[in-house]
């Protein structure tokens, strides 16, 4: 079975109340405004970034073998790293659309030192002031030279492409309902129209937009949203991803975890689980200091 659509098991027995285009209207609403509270903080905070990659990689061109495994068809080999990164979100300098991206700079690979954490902040704060998508580029391809294969960025901030600008851009449904851990949820069906806003992806020397398509699952009890599906299908290929959602300590929903899926001609080639530690906010200049928050102080007792 696949494993991202198992995760959501649809109900289509909706009351005809329920499907009202009041109901859908809320629920966007509600996800529009959590979309304009993380784009106001994601930018003020930062995190660590805990990647998991499992990926199928040709056979070795050199292998010597005799006997009967001389005549078997070599067989791909399976590679697994684990790469932890420091992990922000904010804008180019100069960038005329003003769009948030992802950034990244690695710390260490399956366990080996690569730089420090005050460092890779130091550079994720030169990336944020870079004029243009040449210094993300270089921040992929630094994956790339750790053994990282089948990159694609942005999934963590998906969220915002449902912003109220950018659900213009989206053909939405209400589509059922279903269950994510203990919470009922309501299910969005939602597909973009055009790539200009669609995922970001690089592979080699090209970079490329696809539209994507994919499930809101919204909380009944609030509307708020706590997991985005998005599919994207080209040339055979198809990538998937899951991403969940918590909310902050600091008020905002943060990505807890996305798990990406990229398959060729059917067969799975890659797999890649992410999971992010808790946001923190950080001060605004180019060594980004963090600025942790108080706990809010306990209420005064109550009068008796």
């Amino acid at each position: 079975m696949d494993v991202m659509w198992s995760l959501v098991l649809l109900t289509f027995a909706l009351s005809q109340d329920a499907a009202t285009p009041s109901t859908l209207s809320e629920l966007l609403s509600r996800a529009a405004e959590e979309a304009e509270i993380l784009r106001q903080n994601a930018p003020k905070s930062l995190t660590q970034e805990t990647l998991e990659l499992r990926t199928l990689l040709p056979p070795t061109r050199f292998r010597p073998r005799v006997g009967k495994a001389a005549l078997e068809p070599a067989k791909p080999r399976l590679v697994v790293r684990e790469i932890v990164s420091e992990y922000s979100v904010g804008t180019l300098k100069d960038s005329e659309s003003n769009n948030l991206v992802e950034f990244r700079q690695v710390t260490s690979v399956d366990g080996r030192k690569v730089q420090s954490e005050e460092k890779a902040r130091h550079a994720l704060s030169l990336g944020i002031k870079s004029p243009d998508d040449r210094l993300r580029k270089r921040m992929l391809e630094d994956f790339a030279r750790h053994g990282l294969v089948d990159l694609a960025t942005d999934y963590g901030i998906i969220l915002l492409a449902f912003s109220k600008r950018l659900q213009e851009n989206l053909d939405t449904e209400l589509a059922g309902e279903s269950q994510v851990g203990a919470d009922s949820v309501w299910v969005i069906a939602w597909k973009q129209r055009d790539a200009g806003s669609g995922v970001l992806e690089f592979r080699g020397n090209l970079a490329s937009r696809h539209t994507m398509r994919g499930l809101l699952l919204a909380r009944k009890s609030d509307g708020l949203p706590v997991r985005i599906q998005a599919v994207t299908e080209h040339d055979k290929i198809r990538d998937e991803a899951t991403i969940d959602y918590v909310q902050s300590s600091h008020g905002f929903l943060t990505p807890v975890s996305v798990v990406f899926r990229h398959i060729v001609d059917t067969q799975l080639i890659t797999e890649n689980h992410y999971r992010y530690e808790p946001f923190k906010m950080f001060a605004a200049d180019a060594e980004i200091k963090f600025t942790e928050l108080p706990d809010p102080p306990p209420p005064p007792p109550a009068k008796k």
